[in-house]
């Protein structure tokens, strides 16, 4: 039993709920083209196994045969709460060395990249995650929790963290004292200096309150979302592998090894003192904050949506695909190149070669289509079909991005 794939269809039916709640309230959270670049993220980082498989089930089986505890029996309630306990437990740290550590932060970053803040953002994950996450999850294992437990217990876990990436709840009383609600997870996701590396919890906000990480939200100082040196882009590619690439630079520009070390283990806003004036990563000023929002008209908002959902048809069709096959890694990239499309469409610019290669990506679709069945090719093509002439519909006229004011 997939719990997540099980909860995808309620995900999105939540996030049209929330959105058609803050339509009604007049407090809309929502812009297409930010929600398009978090899904695109999410159904790449579900595709991830396409291509890739994680480190963490050599290691984890390797750790149940050589651990000398007895696996725990599963009869009965009791084991099952502890689990689940200890599991958020190993959550917050990895939460937190993902926070304050650069080589994890490069990972976990994408999450955070949204400006906005609403449940299309709990959706927006990393595809990276499986190179070094499992760290984090090893001790589990080797006091003996059966694997079917830990798979249980962490996709309950981050079930529940769905539901609190929302600005339309209020604090709620005593709960804020014992779980992770929208209130101080909203403080999590905010970019201001006195709510950077705060609120790791998954479920219980104790452990914060336990560890020191613990901040209330302030009325007296609203959340801005989003990373402290903004990424202005909707591209997958920029999303993942922009602070690898800051790593490279400030070990490149570093003028000693110890520096250089230490680069991917350090804060991820420490550079070495020689990179920082070669290369300096500049903080946004909060205080004149705009939100990357480049106009884009009506009609190619359409397009990037109708190629969000060749993209979520894409990765639906392809887990019915055997992972012995050739071509499945060929979705994977056709879900890349779709995502990568969609993030030039949607900064507002267009250039006659992006005309030419969009074609060739329609032609794929149709040509990949068929090996899914009369469903799929019919979905696939007509999305792909309607995306692509859409697309081609007047650019329009530019506007100054949206700001952030009080």
């Amino acid at each position: 039993m997939n719990i997540i794939a099980m909860s995808v269809p309620f995900f999105l039916l939540a996030i049209l709920l929330e959105w058609l709640w803050g339509l009604w309230r007049g407090v809309n959270t929502y812009r297409l083209t930010d929600s398009v670049s978090s899904l695109t993220l999410g159904g790449l980082s579900q595709a991830r196994r396409f291509v890739a498989l994680g480190v963490g089930g050599v290691v984890y089986s390797w750790a149940m045969l050589v651990t000398p505890i007895e696996p725990w029996p599963i009869e009965g309630w009791m084991p099952w709460v502890v689990a689940f306990v200890l599991y958020d437990l190993c959550y917050y740290c990895a939460h937190r060395c993902g926070h304050t550590v650069a080589l994890f932060w490069a990972a976990h970053v994408v999450h955070h990249q949204s400006e906005d803040y609403n449940l299309s953002t709990a959706l927006r994950q990393t595809s990276s995650g499986f190179l070094f996450g499992w760290i984090f999850y090893l001790p589990l294992f080797l006091i003996g929790v059966p694997a079917e437990v830990v798979v249980v217990v962490g996709a309950l876990n981050l079930v529940y963290q769905f539901w609190v990436h929302t600005e339309h709840v209020p604090e709620l009383g005593g709960l804020e004292y014992v779980f992770v609600t929208p209130s101080n997870h909203r403080v999590h996701h905010a970019q201001n200096d006195c709510y950077l590396d705060k609120n790791f919890g998954g479920v219980f906000i104790v452990w914060d309150r336990l560890f020191g990480s613990y901040q209330r939200e302030l009325q007296s100082e609203p959340c801005i979302y989003g990373i402290t040196s903004p990424l202005r882009s909707w591209s997958p590619l920029i999303a993942w592998l922009h602070v690898y690439r800051d790593m490279v630079i400030d070990i490149w520009y570093a003028d000693n090894w110890r520096d250089r070390v230490r680069v991917p283990f350090a804060h991820p806003a420490w550079q070495p003192e020689a990179s920082a004036k070669q290369m300096p990563r500049i903080k946004a000023d909060l205080e004149q904050f705009e939100k990357h929002d480049p106009t884009v008209t009506d009609l190619r908002q359409l397009s990037a949506f109708c190629t969000l959902l060749v993209l979520t048809s894409l990765l639906f069709a392809g887990q019915q695909v055997a992972a012995a096959e050739p071509w499945q890694g060929a979705i994977w990239f056709l879900m890349l190149w779709s995502g990568v499309a969609n993030a030039y469409l949607m900064s507002g610019r267009m250039h006659a070669i992006y005309r030419v290669t969009e074609l060739v990506r329609l032609l794929v679709v149709i040509s990949l289509a068929p090996h899914f069945g009369a469903f799929w090719f019919v979905v696939l093509t007509g999305l792909a079909a309607l995306a692509w002439a859409l697309s081609l519909s007047p650019a329009g006229h530019s506007a100054e991005p949206h700001a952030i004011t009080d």
